[in-house]
């Protein structure tokens, strides 16, 4: 994709989702200075930081419900220095961080944070250093097409769908991936 090229005129048949996650990685593997203002994106009062590629990227700025998913899956790419998008998912990668004796009660008072969330921004707020936490203790990138997606739909029924998806990845039983694709 050239840099004058809007995602929105791309070719590809991949989802938006899927474009933005790639174009992330791909751009802060170019341009440092992007990845550190990225980086420097992760809280919300240093967030515009993201703004030119978010409006580059066609995403609504005024919208709250529409850019905070996008501004903390491109902070945390940028922070992870990810090379791609990985499989490995929020709930699975909760759990691998805390593998050791009673650790695992600090695990499920994560989880249980997490989904104790009631809007998009308390839980986009939470999952900031869950997210830095996963990278410095989990070898293996997190599937953040996946992540953006539900936040995406987050604010639809409360978010108990992806609420769901996190404590069934977290305790290791089965997502149905039809089922989920076919909700958002």
């Amino acid at each position: 994709m050239q840099d004058n090229q809007s995602p929105a005129t791309s070719g590809r048949e991949q989802s938006w989702e899927q474009r933005f996650v790639e174009t992330v990685i791909e751009r802060c593997q170019n341009d440092k200075g992007l990845a550190a203002r990225l980086r420097r994106a992760d809280s919300p009062a240093t967030e515009y930081q993201s703004w030119e590629l978010l409006g580059w990227f066609g995403v609504d700025l005024e919208k709250d419900y529409e850019r905070l998913p996008f501004v903390t899956i491109a902070a945390a790419i940028a922070k992870s220095k990810s090379e791609r998008n990985g499989s490995l998912r929020l709930g699975q990668a909760i759990a691998s961080c805390y593998k050791e004796g009673n650790k695992d009660d600090q695990a499920k008072a994560r989880l249980r944070r997490l989904l104790a969330c009631n809007d998009l921004a308390e839980v986009c707020r939470i999952l900031r250093p869950v997210l830095t936490l996963v990278d410095s203790r989990v070898g293996q990138p997190l599937d953040y097409v996946r992540l953006l997606r539900q936040l995406r739909f987050f604010g639809f029924e409360s978010g108990q769908r992806t609420k769901t998806q996190w404590a069934q990845e977290f305790y290791g039983q089965p997502v149905d991936a039809d089922k989920e694709e076919g909700a958002t």
